[in-house]
């Protein structure tokens, strides 16, 4: 697991715990079982006090620890029969952006999201989560065809933002991310977003426009991130935790303003200390709302959809 500067107290003692576990109670000349249990009770109390008021630049660090469940492992405990589908029809597939088609608790569904990867090899495959052009605009066609066959659409939220490089742009980025926007507005079948570690400006947006956007506790969503907003404010990056605070990206945070509906619980310590319960918990929450937007006539959805939008940011 990759350490969090702020968690060295908690992870001394669990690597003491660890010890202890290779010791036998002649070696330690004390209760091994004991001072387990005594640490332990220790590690949960320094748990709940420092994540109990974490600041948005350690929110940060915790929504982008590599241990933290990706869209692969969603998929893998939340979604039966999946069928990957592959490419644009226009230029290249993307490896960035997964979706297919699949089972949510019996109900066919179409999902999708980014995928960073669990470790070098994959990461590069992936393209570290950060979408091209090809990507979008895949996910449009899986919208469209969502669409064609009234099925409700999952996306999965997990991103720096979309990828910046030349090809990208000579490709039509941009246009690519204002359409998968437009693409969600039109349809007529549910959509419903989990931000699950990163949500980067218009990378993250192209495919959480949402009639239900919800993010786990420790996750952020911003229009920039912290790096490339004290980057341009400050000429610094050494400027990241004064940029965090202000770009108020934290699920509390968005919240309050009405950008997102719902906040989903992590596990005590953070989704990467118990990935199974981090997904139990989002899956929970989507077919809570899933069960609601069924019942909508579509028109209403749709209208529903565009009155969402057009009304963030009118009370600030």
């Amino acid at each position: 697991m990759s350490q969090l500067n702020f968690e060295k107290p908690i992870l001394e003692l669990e690597g003491k715990i660890a010890e202890l576990r290779h010791m036998t109670n002649d070696d330690a000349g004390l209760n091994i079982a004991d001072e387990i249990t005594r640490m332990e009770g220790k590690i949960e109390r320094l748990l709940k006090q420092t994540y109990s008021k974490l600041t948005a630049a350690q929110v940060v660090q915790v929504a982008r620890h590599q241990n933290r469940p990706h869209f692969v492992d969603y998929v893998d405990q939340l979604i039966t029969d999946f069928t990957p589908l592959a490419g644009d029809r226009n230029f290249a597939e993307d490896h960035a952006l997964i979706g297919g088609l699949g089972r949510f608790n019996g109900q066919p569904v179409v999902i999708m999201g980014q995928e960073k990867g669990h470790d070098t090899q994959s990461r590069i495959k992936h393209n570290f989560g950060m979408t091209r052009p090809e990507g979008y605009r895949k996910a449009q066609r899986l919208m469209h065809m969502a669409n064609q066959f009234e099925l409700p659409i999952l996306t999965l939220v997990d991103t720096a933002g979309a990828y910046p490089g030349v090809g990208a742009e000579e490709r039509g980025q941009s246009e690519a991310i204002a359409k998968s926007i437009e693409t969600c507005l039109r349809v007529e079948t549910p959509i419903i977003t989990a931000i699950i570690g990163e949500g980067g400006s218009g990378g993250a947006i192209a495919i959480a426009t949402a009639d239900r956007i919800m993010m786990l506790e420790h996750s952020i969503y911003s229009v920039i991130s912290p790096e490339g907003c004290a980057s341009i404010l400050w000429r610094s990056a050494e400027h990241a935790k004064e940029a965090a605070a202000a770009l108020k990206l934290t699920a509390q945070d968005l919240k309050a303003l009405k950008i997102i509906d719902d906040i989903i619980p992590e596990p005590l310590g953070g989704a990467h200390r118990n990935p199974k319960l981090t997904i139990q918990n989002v899956g929970k929450k989507i077919e809570e709302n899933l069960k609601t937007l069924m019942k909508k006539p579509k028109n209403s959805l749709k209208e529903a959809r565009h009155e969402k939008f057009l009304a963030m940011g009118t009370n600030l």
